[in-house]
């Protein structure tokens, strides 16, 4: 029963990011909205803080589970890059409220340890990328720049997501994909 009221807090709280205007979201605007108490909220988080690191640790979750799954299907490095990139953009569109915590929206008036965990997340993703990256070097045998490649889809990934919140979630991450993914790699 716990578990599924922390879970709970977590979904109204990433709900509740989806909002497009830009209001602080506080502990009492999130009690009111699951119609309980404060204090009820506290019985599952120390502070709001915690709350923000479920939600990261959902995000990291997700992401690495599928880039895990993605590596253990695809044995082609370009696919793999192609692949990831598609679902950091499709993960993004299909969580609104996750987006505003990726690109640090969500976290500017929290704890700052928050936005050193979500930097840490884009330097797991941008280490995966360069992985596979080197792979698809081995596989082609073109010499590349792994590393200067890596973090320009990263930029470029973080750069769709930003674009995405920044519209109030109307542009979305994957549009032109395609297209830009033949310009990129």
């Amino acid at each position: 029963m716990a578990g599924e009221r922390k879970q709970q807090i977590l979904q109204s709280l990433a709900k509740m990011l989806e909002a497009p205007k830009r209001e602080k979201i506080t502990t009492a605007a999130l009690a009111a909205k699951l119609e309980v108490s404060e204090a009820a909220l506290y019985r599952h988080f120390a502070n709001k803080a915690q709350m923000f690191e479920g939600l990261i640790s959902f995000i990291e979750e997700t992401i690495f589970g599928l880039i895990n799954k993605i590596s253990s299907e695809e044995s082609e490095g370009l696919r793999q890059v192609h692949r990831t990139i598609t679902m950091l953009l499709l993960f993004a569109e299909k969580n609104p409220g996750m987006t505003r915590v990726l690109i640090g929206d969500a976290l500017v008036n929290e704890d700052e340890k928050l936005q050193l965990r979500i930097n840490q997340l884009y330097d797991r993703i941008e280490v995966t990328l360069k992985q596979s990256l080197r792979i698809a070097e081995a596989q082609t045998g073109k010499p590349g720049n792994a590393e200067a490649q890596a973090n320009m889809i990263i930029c470029y990934v973080i750069g769709r997501w930003q674009q995405y919140a920044k519209s109030g979630f109307k542009r979305k991450p994957t549009e032109f994909v395609v297209q830009q993914l033949s310009n990129l790699l």
